[in-house]
């Protein structure tokens, strides 16, 4: 297995479970390439979970998976073992502790991976909702556009209108996980028809929510940070999400004949 394919194989696990954490054993992961495992987990994209609840039994040849007992551990009795009720020559049964070591993957995880690689602000990615997973915006030389981690039967970005598998742009480079900026930005810049650029009132909404975010995690200067990671100034910010979804025209009443001060008089009509 090459290092690309591990990472392949790790990605589609999560999609396939469509949101849900995933578990990979220690036990596995040791029989990866090192470089990617090293990767994977010093640039977060797994953590560490909590040991095992159950093992395959290495007391006989059947290997049966049994539920694994901890207990406080005791001078000369072994930290965590299985109880075989299976054999009568067979009880206790020892189980090393690396057996019992896993590591989690979620679309969280990824996606601040993903955030991180992109170079933006370092903020928790929003959870639109149990499959969806907004990255952050990313500016292109036209356009600033919203990336969106999807959770399908695979994982995939969307941004501008595009849609494309994550896998498209991660990759294994050097003993460390990479992403193709370039080619999100490139889809940036070139956005489809039904999404030139993000609707005001998405936008306004958008930004109304990451204020309300940042104001509950207590950050303090919570309007700095916004700002910083839509690229405007606090000001620009405040006027956006202020404004109301449907603001009165300045020019409404016009050729209705209602409005005031226009210094007109009736006309006439010629007999």
């Amino acid at each position: 297995m090459t290092p690309q394919a591990a990472l392949i194989e790790l990605l589609a696990r999560v999609g396939a479970a469509q949101g849900a954490a995933v578990l990979v054993s220690e036990e596995e992961l040791s029989q990866w390439p090192a470089v990617v495992v090293a990767a994977m987990k010093s640039q977060k994209l797994i953590a560490q979970a909590r040991p095992a609840a159950s093992a395959i039994c290495p007391g006989c040849e059947r290997e049966c998976v049994m539920p694994v007992h901890t207990p406080p551990t005791a001078t000369g009795s072994p930290a965590s073992f299985i109880v075989c009720d299976k054999r009568s020559d067979i009880n206790r049964v020892a189980v090393p502790t690396n057996r019992l070591m896993q590591w989690q993957a979620t679309c969280a995880l990824i996606a601040d991976l993903v955030k991180r690689l992109l170079g933006l602000i370092d903020s928790a990615p929003t959870v639109a909702d149990e499959k969806q997973w907004h990255i952050g915006v990313l500016k292109g030389r036209k356009h600033r556009i919203q990336v969106t981690l999807l959770a399908g039967d695979s994982l995939a970005l969307s941004l501008a209108g595009h849609t494309l598998p994550l896998t498209d742009v991660l990759g294994v480079e050097k003993g460390a996980i990479t992403l193709d900026k370039g080619v999100l930005i490139r889809l940036v810049d070139k956005p489809t028809d039904q999404a030139a650029t993000e609707p005001p009132d998405r936008r306004r909404e958008r930004l109304r929510a990451r204020v309300r975010e940042e104001r509950t995690r207590g950050t303090k200067a919570f309007l700095q940070r916004v700002a910083e990671e839509e690229g405007i100034s606090v000001s620009r910010l405040k006027q956006i999400t202020s404004e109301t979804s449907s603001p009165v025209s300045l020019w409404a009443g016009l050729g209705t004949g209602q409005h005031k001060g226009t210094g007109s008089k009736p006309i006439k009509p010629k007999h």
